[in-house]
Order: structure tokens, then sequence, then C-alpha cells
């Protein structure tokens, strides 16, 4: 019966947050996580990218789909630095620090990143073990925390926004991958 609660609790923690618990930037990304429970989402997701990421051969990990776009292995350093610069603000968040944390400037970090001089499955193994730990950290949770809120980028958000954002990001670039990518690239060896 405790049990019971406390699964009821983490699944409450972890709801859908409302709009006004994030930036309306990060809508895009919030409303292509399906309904489900966000640490089973978190856990799904990834499953399904790594599978999409293992039908790339590693000759076409640098393929860019345009001179001016990331490539393949850029692309996933940018899902990887994504996610810990969103959990970091979830763990900040959580643990009540009143710092204002600053933005994520996206490009310097992937121009920074040296994911291009890196191994596609290099970068695979280090998206899972990042994933393995933020699963970790959210399931670590209680109710109040969830609801906690800190700003970022001059934007406020809540705790149990930032799962969501994770998920819709990874969700929002596995489908640039699949549609701007392989797409290509799978028509280019037909």
């Amino acid at each position: 019966m405790m049990a019971l609660a406390r699964e009821r609790k983490k699944e409450e923690i972890m709801q859908r947050p409302d709009p006004s618990e994030y930036h309306e930037y990060y809508q895009r990304y919030v409303t292509k996580v399906p309904d489900g429970d966000i640490i089973g989402l978190l856990q799904a997701e990834i499953e399904r990218t790594l599978a999409l990421l293992r039908r790339i051969p590693a000759a076409l990990a640098d393929y860019r789909y345009a001179p001016d776009k990331w490539s393949i292995k850029e692309v996933v350093g940018h899902v990887i630095d994504s996610e810990r610069t969103f959990a970091h603000r979830a763990l900040c968040f959580a643990r009540k620090d009143p710092a204002r944390l600053p933005s994520f400037e996206e490009e310097q970090y992937a121009q920074f990143s040296n994911a291009g001089q890196r191994s596609l499955k290099d970068l695979m193994e280090e998206l899972e073990c990042v994933r393995k730990s933020h699963l970790a950290l959210f399931r670590s949770f209680d109710e109040e925390m969830g609801t906690r809120r800190g700003v970022a980028s001059e934007r406020e958000f809540s705790v149990r926004a930032l799962p969501y954002i994770i998920v819709g990001h990874e969700i929002h670039h596995r489908e640039i991958l699949a549609e701007r990518y392989l797409a290509a690239v799978l028509e280019s060896r037909v």
C-alpha cells in the first residue's frame, strides 16, 4: 500500500507541465512528448534514438545535408550538451539554488565540442551514459522538488518541465536525423 502511494506521487511530480512552467519557445519540444510517465519516456526515447543511430554506417557519420548544417556526429554532440544543460538546470532548481543560470549558446558549444573528431560509437556511448545519469536524477526528486522553479536564460522553468524539454528536444533532433540526414543518405545509395 505504501509503495503504491509512493508510485502515485512519482507520477504526480512528473506530470506534463503547464505552459506557465517554461518559456513558450520550448512548447515545440514539450508538445512532441507523448502522454505517459516521463521517466519511462526518457528510457524509451533514448532507446529509439540509439536504434536510429546504430543504423548509420561510421563512414557516413560526418555527413551534412547542407554545407552550413551540423554533421550527424555534431547533432549527437548537441543533444548530449543540451541534455546536460537542461538536467543541470533541474538539479539547481531542485536544490533551491538562487542563482540565475546563463543561457546556452548552442552554436558556440557545437563549435568547441570536438564532436566532429570523435567516433559516432563513442558519442552514442556518452549519450547513453548521460541519460542513465539523468534518469537517476529525475527519479530522486520528490513531489515538492518537481514544482520548484528557477531562472535560466532570463526565463522561469519548473523542475518537472525540464525532463519534458529533454525528451522533446531529443525527439525533435531524431526526426531531423531521420528526415534530413538519413533520407538523403539512403536516396544517394540507391
